[in-house]
C-alpha cells in the first residue's frame, strides 16, 4: 500500500510539474496571465439544399428581406430595455407617464419613416423579430405604451395589410421561422448582423436537427 501509495503521488506531483511548467499567456486588456485559451463557440453549417428551383428563390427572398429588418427588431429590443431600466429608477406615477409618452415620440419619430417603406411581407418578419428580440409580441409592446384600444386599432389596420401585430417567433414549429433562424445564425457568423441574444428560449443546433430529420422524414 505504501509503495502504491507513492506512486500514485509522485504521478501527481509529475502532472502538477508538467502543467507548472506550461507558458503562460498574456491577453491584451487583461492584468493576468493564463495557461489556456477560451475559444468562441463555433457553429458548423450544414450545406444549404432545396428540393426545387422556387424553394431556393424563395428562402434567399426571405433572406433579403430579414436582413433588412433585423436592425429594426434589434433597435426596438433595445429602446425598451432602455425605457424599462429608466422607468425602475422613476419613482412618480405623474413622472414615469411623462418620460413614456417623450419615448413614445422619440420612437414613432425614429421608426416610422422608415417603416413605412417595407412591403407586408417584411412587416411582418419584423413583427416575428420583435417577438424574438423582446419575448412580447408588436401587439403587447402597442398595448404598454399606449391604451388597449391603441393596440386593437394598431392590429386591426395592420390586419387589413396582411399582418398581425399578434403574430409570434416559433422557429420550433414553424418552417419559415426556423428559415429565418437560420439565415440570422449565419449573418452572425460572418458578422454581417451583430447579434443580440434572443428573449426566447431555443436551441438552434437542435432546431436544425428537428427540421433536417423532418425533412427526411417526408421524402
Amino acid at each position: 500500500m505504501i509503495l502504491v501509495s507513492g506512486s500514485i503521488y509522485a504521478q501527481v506531483e509529475k502532472e502538477k510539474d508538467t502543467l507548472d511548467d506550461q507558458p503562460l499567456i498574456m491577453f491584451e486588456g487583461d492584468s493576468i496571465a493564463k495557461k489556456a485559451i477560451e475559444l468562441d463557440r463555433v457553429i458548423i453549417f450544414h450545406k444549404l439544399k432545396f428540393k426545387s428551383k422556387e424553394d431556393r428563390l424563395r428562402y434567399y427572398i426571405l433572406k433579403r428581406k430579414t436582413l433588412k429588418v433585423y436592425p429594426y427588431a434589434k433597435l426596438a429590443s433595445e429602446r425598451l430595455t432602455t425605457l424599462n431600466e429608466r422607468l425602475d429608477h422613476i419613482k412618480t406615477k405623474r413622472q414615469r407617464k411623462k418620460y413614456t409618452k417623450r419615448i413614445q415620440k422619440y420612437i414613432e419619430e425614429e421608426f416610422s419613416a422608415e417603416l413605412k417603406k417595407l412591403t407586408r411581407t417584411e412587416g411582418q418578419i419584423l413583427v416575428k423579430l420583435i417577438h424574438r428580440q423582446t419575448g412580447k409580441t408588436a401587439f403587447e409592446l402597442v398595448k404598454t405604451l399606449r391604451s388597449g384600444w391603441r393596440a386593437f386599432w394598431y392590429n386591426t389596420t395592420a390586419s387589413m395589410f396582411d399582418i398581425s401585430l399578434k403574430r409570434e417567433y416559433h422557429p420550433e414549429e414553424v418552417q419559415e421561422d426556423y428559415h429565418i433562424e437560420d439565415i440570422l445564425q449565419r449573418a452572425f457568423a460572418i458578422k454581417r448582423l451583430e447579434e443580440q441574444p434572443s428573449a426566447l428560449d431555443f436551441d438552434y443546433l437542435e432546431l436544425t436537427d428537428k427540421w433536417d430529420t423532418s425533412s427526411i422524414e417526408k421524402k
